[in-house]
């Protein structure tokens, strides 16, 4: 059976690693060169009660960028928000040691702060393992010093200013990498297109099959999870191609199938309603007229 650590601190975690005690108790830099995970048959799986911003070189192992593999020796980019399962397998096969650095950050270290709320914004921070950023020798190199320049404070004296100071970079960091994922999302297009793709499939599939009247509406988790990608990737990959996000295209799938079954066929309002997957028809005929300024059977007249 496989065993989960729970990890309530970030001295837990640096005791779990074979770490020295953290220098300051509720935000620590680890040189991930030194971090030896204890794997049981070749992996370990935890979940933390704090963040964590890897950025790692040298991964061996090959990582699912949604239903595309690649192989990357440059600088990898990852956010774990707490209470997120994280599993880690190693290669036996790797010759290569990974290097970078790992960024732990309780969130009593933020409490009172500009970032204690606005943190929860950065969608990548609910982003897959699978769906790590990957930087540009320059990009590194920006995150690196940023880094480096929050271990430089927290060694320092503390005083008044420390915290805010802490906090401060760490927002930097998070901006630079929102940008940072969107120039990913726009030079990653193939594979980006192959993902929109495959929605507008499963969508296609979804009301073409009717299984609305089975499943009910289809939400942005169920076909995330059948596209194997995020909830949160896949609202951030649509609204960087399309300027609307997971939800709202789901919407406007539904009331063109809706238009079409309202314009060619005698479907009662009720019967495309469910068919949709709406529990009642009254639902179905506030989003329709929501969308269209029309109800359902004002759309329906212009036809007759």
């Amino acid at each position: 059976m496989d065993k989960t650590f729970r990890l309530n601190s970030l001295s837990e975690f640096h005791s779990l690693c074979n770490l020295p005690e953290p220098e300051h108790p509720l935000i620590s830099l680890i040189d991930y060169g030194k971090v030896v995970y204890p794997f049981e048959d070749n992996q370990i799986s935890w979940i933390q009660d704090f963040y964590s911003i890897g950025l790692k070189r040298n991964v061996t192992a090959k990582f699912n960028y949604g239903r595309q593999v690649y192989d990357f020796n440059k600088g990898l980019l990852s956010f774990i928000s707490p209470l997120q399962f994280l599993k880690i397998e190693i290669n036996q096969e790797a010759i290569a040691e990974p290097s970078g650095w790992l960024l732990l950050v309780h969130p009593d270290f933020l409490w009172n702060t500009s970032l204690s709320k606005k943190i929860k914004s950065f969608e990548f921070f609910g982003y897959a393992a699978n769906e790590a950023l990957f930087l540009s020798e320059k990009e590194e190199k920006t995150i690196e010093q940023i880094l480096l320049t929050i271990e430089s404070e927290y060694q320092s004296a503390i005083d008044k200013f420390s915290q805010e100071l802490i906090v401060n970079q760490l927002e930097r960091l998070l901006i630079y990498a929102e940008r940072y994922y969107e120039r990913q999302f726009i030079t990653r297009k193939k594979s980006n297109y192959e993902l929109l793709e495959r929605f507008e499939t499963i969508l296609g599939r979804y009301f073409n099959n009717k299984e609305g009247i089975e499943y009910g509406i289809p939400t942005v988790g169920s076909i995330a999870e059948e596209m194997s990608i995020s909830a949160n990737y896949l609202g951030s990959l649509l609204r960087i191609h399309t300027h609307q996000n997971a939800q709202q295209h789901i919407q406007s799938k539904m009331i063109d199938y809706a238009k079409e079954r309202l314009s060619v066929t005698r479907m009662s309002v009720s019967e495309i309603a469910y068919e949709l997957g709406f529990e009642y028809p009254q639902s179905f005929s506030k989003l329709f007229k929501q969308k269209t300024n029309q109800s359902p059977l004002e759309f329906r007249k212009a036809f007759n």
